[in-house]
């Protein structure tokens, strides 16, 4: 089988149904986490949203299809809140390295735009996404060490924190 070739993409309206439907299936579906469409207006707005400021929002894309997303939301003062790295299963792992080009494209921004601060918030469940973060430069704090501005997540316990690629 040839590998498909996917592309890392800004975000466009285009994309919307698919990046609706990969997220909450992978929330819902894949790691049973009670959160619904309504409790994230974020992905019906991602324009206003992610896409001002310091922030962004990319999607994977291979064969038209969305397989991959990722978004940096401006928090001020020159720090970023990562959001919404979802890969679909079957476009994880090192072969593709569709979560490694996705993260890569957030700090080469990052790096464009002046951010300083990358923080993060996850869930437990979220275990292969930890190492992932970790293999990547990223270190886990309290959530008292988060800066004021992060919104946190009803779902978010587990927050992380990033200066590596920028400092």
């Amino acid at each position: 089988m040839n590998s498909p070739t996917i592309d890392i993409k800004e975000y466009s309206s285009k994309y919307q149904s698919q990046v609706l439907d990969l997220i909450l299936q992978i929330q819902q579906q894949e790691y049973h986490i009670p959160i619904t469409r309504e409790d994230q207006p974020d992905l019906l707005a991602i324009e206003t949203f992610y896409q001002k400021g310091n922030g962004n929002f990319w999607v994977a894309v291979a064969n038209d299809e969305v397989v991959g997303t990722i978004a940096l939301l401006d928090i001020g003062e020159a720090n970023v809140a990562l959001r919404k790295m979802f890969v679909a299963e079957n476009y994880r792992g090192k072969t593709l390295q569709v979560s490694s080009r996705l993260l890569h494209q957030a700090f080469q921004w990052a790096r464009e735009n002046a951010v300083h601060d990358i923080y993060l918030g996850t869930t437990q469940q979220f275990v292969a996404a930890h190492r992932f973060y970790e293999k990547n430069g990223f270190v886990s704090v309290t959530r008292e060490e988060l800066p004021d501005a992060f919104p946190l997540m009803k779902v978010d316990t587990k927050f992380y924190h990033n200066t590596t690629p920028f400092a």
